[in-house]
């Protein structure tokens, strides 16, 4: 599956401020960012970016999955932590 129809369907689905994807054959890593996240467990908020690719992950598509989520006030908090290299 293409990275950026993955980033479109998480963004229209979960209505996130920012997301990132990248890959590695059939191995995917998504880095979200929504209000949505707000209050939820980690396995709650991994379960709603899963929900979007369920169809993905049950054909094979996307063989793994690995999931961080922020808030946008946890995300600006990360990022001053651990700015990009």
């Amino acid at each position: 599956m293409d990275i950026k129809q993955i980033e479109q369907r998480l963004t229209e689905q979960l209505n996130l401020v920012e997301v990132y994807v990248s890959a590695d054959g059939s191995h995917y890593a998504v880095t979200a960012v929504g209000e949505c996240f707000d209050g939820l467990s980690r396995v709650k908020q991994q379960q709603l970016v899963y929900g979007p690719l369920m169809a993905e992950i049950a054909d094979g598509s996307i063989h793994a999955l690995s999931i961080k989520a922020f808030t946008p006030t946890q995300w600006r908090r990360e990022k001053l932590l651990n700015p990009p290299v």
